[in-house]
């Protein structure tokens, strides 16, 4: 198997190649949890302002590459992605890379879950991933 030394891959980063996982590690005792909504809070209409709490860290915008620094991502209705890999930017995974705290989002009728993870400057989860509580909310007029 062959081994990047740390200026190469650095190299491949640049140009686009493959990049090893971050594995930025989280720093003792930081929490990450949803104020607002509350679980099993029905959402009338689906739009809903989400708002985020961090505590033992910062929040800055994606690519500020401090200690003990990230950004926010919502998953909607997925898990968590693979160990060592990306935060996926889709429908079910929302990036707050400007260091939004809070954000207006909209979800369709239904039951949804909602689980914040941390990313770390490249939207990487840290290590071990710093995710908050899973919770679920619900938007009338359509059954999931």
């Amino acid at each position: 198997m062959m081994r990047l030394t740390a200026t190469v891959a650095a190299a491949l980063a640049i140009l686009g190649g493959p990049v090893a996982a971050q594995n930025v590690p989280a720093p003792q005792g930081a929490r990450l949890y949803i104020i607002w909504p509350k679980n099993g809070q029905v959402i009338e209409g689906g739009k809903l302002w989400l708002r985020m709490g961090l505590r033992n860290m910062g929040v800055a915008p994606a690519n500020v590459k401090w200690p003990d620094i990230g950004h926010h991502h919502v998953l909607v209705d997925t898990d968590l992605p693979p160990p060592g890999e990306p935060i996926p930017n889709d429908r079910n995974n929302l990036h707050f890379g400007n260091g939004q705290s809070e954000a207006r989002i909209e979800l369709p009728p239904g039951r949804h879950t909602l689980q914040l993870v941390l990313g770390d400057h490249d939207h990487f989860p840290f290590d071990p991933p710093l995710v908050s509580e899973r919770i679920t909310v619900i938007v009338p007029g359509g059954e999931r």
